[in-house]
């Protein structure tokens, strides 16, 4: 025991203040990482990188001569299949890494008036489509850019308004299968191609537009206003999740929150739905 004591009264007079921050900046991004990967494939595939690299430790262990020279020279590929396997991972860390955050705030943003008012045009679209029964996705760009995406559509860089929105997903119409990008104030794009989210174990069938929209927002900050076809339901998808259930006051007030960085709190009854509860309720009404 008093040896214990001894090497611990050691270490702490050896400790600098550099070793502090170096283990909180370790724990800090260990942490940011578990919630990178939370809720997703990667969990999986580090489950089974581990068992592979448990199995090469026993083959070192036990001498197993074969096994050993595979993991030996195969190590350079495992590290290549790694990155391939982990890529929409990877890319949405070097994502939140690249964005500005308070840098943006400091910058500059658009006036609370400006969006605002792109706010109230698309949910009055929004509104009118419902009534109709008439599906489409409303893309808000946020600080990831989402140009690569208007290059898949028609670019249109027009004013919001929304007989413009409306007229766009009118059944028949060239454009309205696809999704219109929003950079506040302007309309940037229509009839674009979004990233489909891969269907979840267990879920079964969702629709194509809400797949469209979580696969955006896994990849970006992006903010996704979904109408339903079938149902004419409002929905709105971000960072993986899509909240529904709302009114048209609860669905302008998350917009202008999420766009105007109001930093006010969030009213509880915009708690989201689990991914896995949300895409049930979408099988049950399908």
């Amino acid at each position: 025991m008093s040896d214990f004591l001894r090497n611990a009264h050691f270490l702490l007079q050896n400790i600098r203040w550099q070793d502090i921050a170096d283990v909180l900046v370790v724990a800090f991004l260990l942490y940011q990482l578990l919630k990178l990967i939370r809720g997703t494939q990667a969990v999986q595939l580090l489950v089974g990188l581990a068992v592979i690299f448990v199995v090469g430790w026993l083959a070192q262990l036990l001498n197993l001569r074969l096994l050993e020279f595979i993991f030996t020279n195969g190590g350079q590929a495992i590290v290549i299949a790694a990155v391939i396997l982990f890529q929409p991972e990877l890319r949405r860390a070097l994502d939140q890494v690249g964005r500005l955050g308070t840098v943006r705030t400091l910058l500059g943003r658009h006036p609370e008036s400006a969006i605002a008012r792109t706010v109230d045009e698309a949910l009055r679209a929004a509104q009118s489509l419902s009534e109709k029964r008439e599906g489409a996705l409303i893309v808000f760009e946020r600080e990831t850019g989402l140009e690569n995406v208007a290059a898949t559509g028609i670019h249109i860089n027009g004013e919001v308004t929304g007989e413009v929105l409306a007229t766009i997903f009118v059944p028949g119409s060239p454009l309205h299968d696809g999704a219109v990008i929003i950079r506040v104030p302007r309309l940037v794009a229509a009839g674009c191609v979004l990233p489909l989210a891969e269907t979840l174990p267990g879920v079964g069938r969702m629709g194509t537009r809400h797949r469209a929209a979580l696969g955006l927002t896994m990849q970006s900050d992006a903010l996704v206003l979904i109408i339903s076809e079938e149902t004419g339901l409002i929905s709105i998808a971000s960072q993986g999740k899509i909240y529904r259930g709302l009114d048209l006051p609860a669905l302008r007030e998350m917009l202008l929150q999420e766009l105007g960085e109001t930093g006010e709190p969030r009213s509880p009854m915009l708690r989201p739905l689990t991914r896995v509860a949300e895409l049930r309720t979408l099988r049950r009404r399908s």
